[in-house]
């Protein structure tokens, strides 16, 4: 590694798993790319995305917000959602933003890099594409499911999940940022409805296979109704490598405390229950397993904790 220069860690995701991931490591030491989901078709993402055509921005608003520095005032104001009022019912302020920016610079990406530095961001933000893409779920059963927010509605077990437009051309900064990096992290968050639409891009999919970087998977606490029911902590691994090929993640994170009786109620109501974590079978898989303390336990739902994670990354490089 050279060590002139800051260590690069590229984290990969969408969804609210990656932005608490990324708050903690904005503080650290390292040069920081963040590789972004833009799959959502639901809420005011996918009324934007329909109307404008421009990639789904709601991921991209919550990592720009997470990586920010900038005044609380403008970033309560980035994050704001209008509530009532005909047109703008539900938008999101950030959203609106990112699209007008859009329209602006004539590019999403370019974008994103000018609202970065209005809001005085630390670290780098890519779409996983410059355009809009779909996703799309092929169950056991073999019926297909069109739409990321779809997907999880349908109650069944998934087989794997594809985009399309082919082909889907992520930016070459991506693809070298994940080739260039000591550590790759992918987010914890909704398995196959923010994390795969990232690493299933094709580009994408060989940067990671082929990177020199340690690849770790941060493994969710809870599994989620319509995409991981029952998946223990291998199923989430075994799903990974369905998509991106055995021996490609070399660790996984998991959180070694148990979840309160409390805490498994209120999860309870939406059918979810705590990932088991057999570890053997992990082991088994070729991963090496890092047990640790990473929830925050100051919050009465599942979260994990900023800074321990962070510190626990920053470890590892």
């Amino acid at each position: 590694m050279n060590h002139s220069k800051k260590p690069r860690v590229v984290v990969i995701g969408g969804g609210t798993g990656m932005p608490v991931l990324l708050r903690g490591l904005k503080y650290f030491p390292v040069d920081l790319s963040a590789i972004v989901t833009v799959a959502d078709d639901g809420g005011s993402s996918g009324r934007l995305r329909t109307e404008l055509a421009i990639p789904a921005p709601g991921d991209i608003r919550n990592v720009l917000a997470a990586l920010s520095d900038a005044e609380p005032m403008l970033l309560d104001l980035f994050q704001h959602r209008f509530v009532n009022g005909n047109g703008l019912s539900g938008h999101s302020m950030g959203n609106l933003l990112l699209a007008a920016m859009t329209s602006m610079t004539g590019d999403f990406y370019n974008g994103i890099k000018e609202i970065s530095k209005v809001l005085n961001v630390r670290g780098n933000i890519y779409p996983t594409a410059n355009h809009t893409m779909n996703l799309h779920a092929e169950m056991e059963d073999g019926m297909i499911v069109s739409g990321e927010s779809n997907i999880p509605k349908q109650n069944k077990k998934i087989k794997r999940v594809f985009v399309s437009p082919l082909p889907i051309q992520p930016l070459p900064e991506a693809t070298n940022a994940i080739k260039d990096a000591d550590l790759v992290v992918i987010a914890p968050g909704s398995l196959y409805t923010s994390i795969m639409p990232n690493i299933i891009v094709p580009e994408i999919r060989a940067a990671i296979q082929n990177t020199k970087a340690k690849v770790t998977y941060v493994c969710n606490v809870m599994t989620q109704q319509g995409e991981t029911s029952g998946y223990s902590a291998a199923d989430h691994v075994q799903a990974l490598h369905d998509h991106v090929g055995k021996g490609t993640i070399h660790s996984i994170i998991v959180h070694n405390q148990p979840i309160s009786p409390a805490v498994r109620k209120i999860y309870a109501e939406e059918n979810a229950e705590p990932v088991i974590y057999d570890i053997d079978r992990v082991r088994k898989m070729g991963l090496e397993v890092i047990e640790e303390d990473i929830l925050d336990r100051n919050k009465s739902t599942i979260r994990h904790d900023t800074n321990k994670l962070a510190h626990l990354l920053y470890s590892m490089i």
